[in-house]
């Protein structure tokens, strides 16, 4: 497995940050260098002087694929777990990146699912008005018209979609990497 960056987007309460972590649980043990570049950490620390603008959503974005990428050029897998709602701002991070060193996941579960999640109380938030601009009720989310991967977290299970996800490095990567 070469170095290459998966980006996994979706709604919130989707499954991102869940399936990242599995995957690097799968990922580290075998020696493959990979990290989890996850939104909320992001948020945290780099991005932390951003709001939640269309304008500043995609400022995140484009902070988080020159980071991605660098880290790329070092040599690691990338895992990227971010809303990333604009389809042009994932186009953006995608010209990052050499052809084929760019994966993007769409980690998709129907909002009903994701609200049932709700793992921060942010929809039951949005929903009492007590929270603006929240991800697919007020703001908008651009699923992917094609994405690399389509991983439908309500039907497969947490480990078969990271299953999927290595079967993919396997493939497509490996195959850029030979060239």
């Amino acid at each position: 497995m070469d170095a290459g960056c998966l980006w996994m987007t979706g709604l919130p309460g989707s499954g991102k940050s869940t399936l990242s972590d599995l995957l690097l649980e799968r990922l580290r043990p075998i020696g493959v260098p990979a990290y989890n570049l996850d939104g909320d950490v992001l948020r945290r620390g780099l991005n932390s002087d951003l709001g939640y603008s269309d304008r500043d959503r995609s400022e995140n974005i484009r902070r988080t694929a020159e980071v991605a990428r660098l880290m790329v050029d070092a040599g690691l897998i990338v895992v990227v777990s971010l809303i990333s709602p604009f389809r042009t701002d994932r186009a953006f991070a995608r010209s990052r990146f050499a052809t084929g060193r760019f994966c993007e996941i769409f980690v998709d579960a129907p909002l009903s699912v994701c609200e049932q999640r709700d793992p921060k109380g942010l929809y039951a938030k949005a929903r009492r008005g007590e929270l603006a601009q929240m991800t697919g009720i007020d703001s908008p989310y651009e699923p992917p018209e094609q994405p690399d991967l389509h991983l439908l977290t309500d039907v497969e299970s947490s480990a078969a979609c990271v299953q999927r996800i290595l079967e993919w490095l396997q493939g497509p990567l490996a195959q850029t990497a030979r060239r």
